[in-house]
This record gives structure tokens, C-alpha cells and sequence, in this order.
């Protein structure tokens, strides 16, 4: 049921009346529920027989007919229902919420249907023929006309050839036996655009050969799962492109997924210029609600044969025994992993596709995530492949590390704050050569620190509903000093206080942000502003993925001499124009709270470090940074993964934290703080009852690093297993045992985070 409560996780029971026997599962049906028998959509997940319900108690009298099946969409494969039930097992969600993940609302909504007539001839026509009007011999005369290959013609291109508008002279024609009409249902949706690019294969090194023939080798061997391991330029897309061909020559399909369809526009661009001749459907959230329909009928009709899109399309309705392939681009990627129910990771759900397919599955990365790097050298759970080497004609930037705290005692009063002397005239020499210039500071606004300017006061500004700082922002489109404070947990926002509330004194910001970064870099280069050669990319400045697109264009021609921006400058960009790669800030996530801070700075350094020297030069990528001698921006500086790899699995390993063992975090809320506390610690021992074992470890209850989220307290309890099976059998346990309960149900109240990848 798509209006699925947690009481009933597996889903309803319900009889298929006379008339409906030829429901089967993966059908979509309408159910009466409740008492007053609400009519609902649902979708059949199993089919049982009367020993089946027998066994579970359930008397057959007290189980309510199905009203109807809707015939309005084709039935889910098996392939697809079976991972349905994997992720609502394994992320501990009801099936209903999973299934409605699984189809697009524009798809069950039916935006953009229309239905149309194709029209034939009557195969008995009437003899003699009816006396008929000019109008109708002009309809017939093309119809008869028309060759067989080309019939039936549609109504709309018969109205065209015959000069004949609307559908009482066909309908009329119908009726006296000369033609034959039949009433089809289409999706309409504007084309979706091209991409815009010539591809050809290129020659490959010997490492993209070596994977090619290695992986290869598996495609017609059931399920594998590769780790293609390569330096930032080192070819993984021409690996994945010669790969879909072999299994596209086959006659199977190929799935590919990247993080972000927004922020990897070159890889989705080379992938449909690639394969032009193939049916390629794009699914995404870019797409318009009619196209996305259509897109999502042509992978279920079997159409499409090369299917791409984020992290939802490990959800296209791929039919039973045709997918020979899937590719997850970057796997290391955040964005591979949703923030709500189902919480599940994208990665981890085309591993099981792939499983389900019985087909190989290709991780790709240069900074592979420490999980999947784990399963290929030390768990054997994955084939890994090397591509040590750049592309031929290509070599690595030289990274040179700057200590900003140094570079600050030399920085002029009144001049740039946040763009060092090193960076500074690094950026100056290569744009008066003619090169490109990438800069990267994670984090948008204008400053980050909002405070009285007198310690003696101590004023900070923090938002009301929330436990954290606001965030300044300056007004879009301008560089006044109208000023806006928001949050970025809650979205509150009011303007910048002129003055401190307890003393009066004027305020003052501090901090970083991409919008200081744009204003330093406008004094700096003027013309390069006024000209608008110089663009901030971040989310505020992108209005959507066709603003994004539309600067990239411009970057790509050398319109745009400067991108400054966020984490979406730092990857998937190919541009041979880049000479330097400037990190304005290193330490942005470094010191967060969470375990996995030097792994997410070391890939983001590590990625937009690899969008210099892509060209002709190798190029060159500034790192400034307060802390010089940390692990993850020393190894990031020397590409160096490996050797980071290697010691942070070391440090996880000491503290059993994931990979070494699997962990899930459950996240109780409540509008009071010393409630939030009592929930968490009622669930902590609840768990504890389940007697755990030595296999799982239960950490908690303790307040999330963020306690209070927009007006709600936090407290987390995590479980740590020894493997995933362990795991899942705990959570299994612990639903069927009623933990998750009364104030505890999941839901508002509790959110459970399976494998999680963020702990703040």
C-alpha cells in the first residue's frame, strides 16, 4: 500500500475477487481501506496461497476483495519488486513507502497522456462502397493510399496529409465499415534536448585495456562487482562507454548512474553522444513532470536500451532478464544517498539490481569510498581494477600546500581576506596567459560568524529554532551592503541586525563564504567582473540545472575565465582551459564532528584538484589551508589515496567504526529537551533487551552534534554489528519485537539511518 503504515511493513492482505484473475504481482490495483473502506492504490507484491495464509492465522472471511486493477501503467518486473523488499528490509521502511519511490509521481499521476486514433483500413469493407461526401473521400483516398508499412496512420498525420481537421469524418468512415480505428494511449512531452557533443572513441592506454579485457570477461558470467580505481582524468568513462557496447551489441541494456545529473552534465552529455543510434532514457528531476513520464513508459515498454540518470534511476523499470550492465559513476559521491525514507544508499542498491540481474556492476572513482575500497582489497568482495595513469597527452597538476595562517600576517589591510598572496598572484599570472582559473570554497553565504565586535559582550548570532550559527548572505545580483541572515537547517531568514541587540555596537561578520570569495576576487580583477567573465556557482546563484548548464557552456567556449563556487565545480568538469585549481579553504569539513570528515575533505580536494591540467599543461592547484600537516590534505597533495586509505581503515578498524563493522543510527525527536533525552534513552534499553550479543555493540543515548532542529531536540542511539548480515537480523528483531512502538514508532517521532553517511 502506498499509504503504508508502519503496523503493517510487509504490506495488506487481500482477496482477488471474480473478474480479477489475472492479477499478478507487480500489478498496480485499488484496495478498499479502513472502515470506511477508502478506495486506494496499492501495488501486488506477493501472491499467496490458502496454506500460506493459513499458517499466518488469518481467517479467509475477514479479508477484504481487492475493488479493481488499474490498467494504467504496465506491471513492475520481479526484478525491481525483489529490490523493493530488499531496501525495505535492509533500511527498515514500510514496503508502501519503498513502492512509491519506485514510480515517479509525474508517472502515476499520467501527466502528459493523451490518447490517439490510428487508423487502417477496414479489412471486410462494405461492396458496394456508400456514396460519400468530398470530405470523406479525401480521408479514405489517403488511407488507401498509404502503404502497409506505414499503417496504421495517426489521426493527427492523416488530418495533415488530407487536409481534413478533426475526427467526425474518421469516426463517420468507422461506422460505415471502411475503416478501422483503434484508441492508443501516448505520453507527450517536448523532446528532450541533445547533447550537444561529437564523441569517438579514443585509443587506450594500456591500464583502460587491461580493465576493458578484465571486466569484459565477466559480462557474460553472471553477477560481479568491479572497483574501477583511477586517478582524476585517467579515462574511467571511456572504460564504461566500450563496456556498454559490448553488452548493447549483445542485445541486453545498460543502467548508468551518476551523483547528479546537474553537476556531471559532461559524462551524461559523452554517454547519449556516444551511442546516438541507441534509445536513451534520461530520468531525473530536470526534466520536465510529461518527460519524465514519457522517459520512464519507454524503459518500461523495452524501448530504451542505454538508461542514465541519478540516484532514483537504480529504479527504472527495466523488464525481467535484460539488463546486462550497470555503472555507478563516482561512486564515492554523497549525493548517492537519500536524507529520507527510504534512507537508502544508490550504490548499494544497484550492487543488489545488479544481483538481482544476475549482471556485472561497475563502481567507479578516483577517491573510491573507504567501504567499497574495503570490499575490493581486503573484504574479496570485489574485483578492483588500476588505472594509474592520466589519459595519453595528459599529466597530473603540481599541488603545492599553503599555510594560511602564515599567508594572513601579509595580507594587505582593506584588501582581499579569504585569497592569499600565493593563490593571489598564481590566478593573476594564469589569466593574463590566456589559461583558466577553477576556485573552491565549500561553503555558500558571505560569512559563516556573526557576532558583537566586543568580546566583553560575547553576543553570537544563532538561529532561534535551531542549534546553529545564522549564515550571511548578500543580496543576489549585487554587491551592496544589503545583507540577509538565514539558516541553513531550518531556511529561516531576516535581515542582517545593523547593531548588537545587548550593547548596541555596530555588527560585525566574520567567516568565509563563495560570495566573499566574489567579492575579493572582483577587486582584484575588475574588468574581469564588469565583463562577466568571472561567475560564482553555488546554489543560491544557480536558479537550476539549465543556469548551471548554461555557465558551463559559456566556461567551455572561454566566455568565462573564472568559476569560483562549491562542492559543484568539483567534479565531473572536463575542460582543457584549466590551468589552476585553487582550494580557498581546505578545513572547511575537516573538523566536523563526524567520522568521516577527513575522508570527505581528502575526496574533495583530491576532486577538484583533478579538474586542472587536462589539457596541453599540466597545470597547477593551490591548497591553502590552516592545518598543513593533516593527513587527508597531505596524501590529497601528493594523490596519494592509497596511503590514506590505508591508515584511516587502520584508525576505523582501532575504533570499530564502519567499515570494520556496520552501524545504524536512529534519531529520536521531540519539541522538549529533556523529553528528546527520555525517548532515547527508553529505546537504548528497549535494544538492550533484545540481548545484542557480542556482535552488536549499542552507543547511546547522546544529542546529535546539531541537538535542535527547527524547534525540535535530537538524540541519537547508534548500533554497531559486526557485518551487515548481523545487522539486519538486530533491526529485524528489533521491528518485530516492538521496539519501534507507541512514542517510538517510526516516523515523525524516529528516523532510522541505515549505513550512514553523515552523522550531523
Amino acid at each position: 500500500m502506498e499509504r503504508a503504515v508502519d503496523r503493517y511493513p510487509s504490506g495488506l492482505l487481500y482477496s482477488v475477487p471474480t473478474g480479477c484473475e489475472g492479477v499478478r504481482t507487480g500489478h498496480r490495483v485499488v484496495v478498499p481501506l479502513g472502515r470506511g473502506n477508502a478506495e486506494v492504490p496499492g501495488t501486488v507484491v506477493d501472491a499467496l496461497g490458502p496454506e500460506a495464509i493459513a499458517e499466518d492465522g488469518v481467517s479467509a472471511d475477514r479479508i477484504k476483495p481487492m475493488i479493481r486493477r488499474s490498467d494504467d501503467l504496465p506491471a513492475l518486473p520481479g526484478e525491481l519488486l525483489e529490490l523493493a523488499r530488499w531496501i525495505a528490509s535492509y533500511y527498515v521502511c514500510p514496503i508502501g513507502i519503498t513502492l512509491a519511490n519506485l514510480v515517479p509521481a509525474a508517472v502515476r499521476k499520467g501527466v502528459g497522456t493523451a490518447t490517439r486514433l490510428l487508423v487502417s483500413p477496414h479489412p471486410t469493407p462494405p461492396d458496394p462502397r456508400p456514396r460519400l461526401g468530398s470530405k470523406q473521400r479525401a480521408v479514405l483516398d489517403v488511407v488507401l493510399a498509404t502503404p502497409a508499412g506505414d499503417l496504421p496512420i495517426a489521426s493527427d498525420d492523416l488530418t495533415e496529409q488530407s487536409g481534413v481537421g478533426g475526427t467526425a469524418t474518421v469516426r463517420r468512415l468507422a461506422e460505415l465499415g471502411l475503416l478501422s480505428i483503434e484508441v492508443v494511449t501516448v505520453v507527450e512531452a517536448r523532446a528532450r534536448a541533445g547533447s550537444g557533443l561529437e564523441d569517438r572513441e579514443v585509443e587506450l592506454n594500456p591500464g583502460q585495456q587491461a580493465a576493458v579485457e578484465a571486466i569484459g570477461g565477466h559480462l557474460n558470467a553472471g553477477f560481479s562487482s568491479h572497483l574501477l580505481f583511477g586517478v582524476t582524468g585517467s579515462g574511467k568513462t571511456e572504460v564504461y562507454l566500450r563496456l556498454a557496447r559490448e553488452v548493447l551489441d549483445a542485445g541486453r541494456k545498460v543502467l548508468f548512474l551518476v551523483p547528479e545529473i546537474a553537476l556531471t552534465p559532461q559524462t551524461t552529455a559523452r554517454v547519449l553522444a556516444r551511442f546516438p543510434g541507441a534509445a536513451a532514457a534520461v530520468l531525473h528531476s530536470g526534466l520536465t513532470a510529461a518527460q519524465r513520464h514519457r522517459e520512464w513508459r519507454r524503459t518500461a515498454d523495452g524501448e530504451a536500451t542505454i538508461i542514465l540518470g541519478a540516484r532514483s534511476a537504480v529504479f527504472a523499470p527495466i523488464p525481467d532478464g535484460e539488463l546486462g550492465l550497470v555503472v555507478v559513476d563516482e561512486e564515492h559521491d554523497a549525493s548517492y544517498k537519500q536524507d529520507q525514507a527510504p534512507r537508502y544508499h544508490g550504490r548499494d542498491a544497484a550492487i543488489r539490481r545488479a544481483q538481482l540481474a544476475d549482471c556485472p556492476v561497475v563502481l567507479g572513482s578516483a577517491t573510491p569510498a573507504l567501504e567499497s575500497w574495503h570490499n575490493a582489497t581486503k573484504a574479496g568482495r570485489s574485483h578492483l581494477h588500476r588505472l594509474p595513469e592520466r589519459a595519453p597527452g595528459l599529466s597530473l597538476p603540481k599541488i603545492e600546500i599553503v599555510d594560511f595562517a602564515e599567508e594572513r600576517r601579509h595580507l594587505e589591510r582593506g584588501g582581499p581576506r579569504l585569497i592569499g598572496p600565493r593563490l593571489g598572484g598564481e590566478i593573476a599570472r594564469t589569466l593574463t596567459a590566456g589559461g583558466q582559473v577553477i576556485l573552491l570554497l565549500n561553503r555558500r553565504g558571505y560569512a559563516n560568524y556573526i557576532a558583537c565586535p566586543d568580546h566583553r559582550c560575547g553576543w553570537v548570532m544563532t538561529c532561534t529554532d535551531c542549534d546553529a550559527g545564522m549564515i550571511c548572505h548578500q543580496a543576489a545580483g549585487t554587491m551592496t551592503r544589503e545583507r540577509w541572515v538565514r539558516c541553513h537547517h531550518c531556511d529561516a531568514q531576516l535581515r542582517l541586525p545593523p547593531t548588537c541587540p545587548l550593547c548596541s555596537k555596530r555588527t560585525t561578520v566574520f567567516g568565509l563564504g563563495t560570495q566573499r570569495v566574489e567579492e575579493d576576487l572582483a577587486r582584484l580583477h575588475p574588468d574581469l567582473a564588469r565583463a562577466g567573465a568571472m561567475v560564482r556557482v553555488d546554489s543560491d546563484a544557480m536558479g537550476g540545472v539549465d543556469d548551471f548548464h548554461d555557465v558551463l557552456e559559456r566556461f567551455r567556449t572561454g566566455e568565462i575565465r573564472l568559476l569560483a563556487g562549491t562542492q559543484m565545480i568539483a567534479k565531473g568538469l572536463d575542460f582543457p582551459g584549466v590551468r589552476l585549481v585553487g582550494v580557498v579553504n581546505a578545513d572547511t569539513a575537516l573538523n566536523m564532528p563526524d567520522f568521516r570528515a577527513g575522508e570527505r575533505t581528502f575526496q574533495l580536494v583530491s576532486q577538484v584538484v583533478g579538474r586542472c591540467g587536462r589539457g596541453g599543461s599540466a597545470g597547477t592547484a593551490i591548497i591553502q589551508t590552516f592545518q598543513p600537516d593533516a593527513p587527508a590534505i597531505r596524501r590529497a597533495a601528493e594523490h596519494d589515496f592509497e596511503g590514506f586509505a590505508e591508515r584511516e581503515l587502520a584508525d576505523r578498524d582501532r575504533f570499530g567504526l564502519p567499515p570494520a563493522r556496520r552501524m545504524c543510527r536512529i534519531v529520536v525527536r521531540d519539541g522538549g529537551e529533556s523529553a528528546a533525552m527520555r525517548l532515547g534513552t527508553e529505546l537504548a534499553d528497549r535494544l538492550q533487551t533484545l540481548d545484542p550479543g557480542p556482535d552488536v555493540e549499542i552507543r547511546g543515548p547522546i544529542p546529535c552534534s546539531i541537538a535542535r532542529i527547527a524547534g525540535r531536540y535530537r538524540v541519537q542511539v547508534e548500533t554497531l554489528a559486526k557485518d551487515a548480515g548481523v545487522a539486519s537480523r538486530f533491526l529485524a528483531r528489533a521491528r518485530v519485537g516492538g521496539v519501534f512502538t507507541g512514542p517510538l514508532a517510526l516516523g515523525e517521532a524516529v528516523a532510522i539511518d541505515v549505513d550512514p553517511t553523515s552523522l550531523m
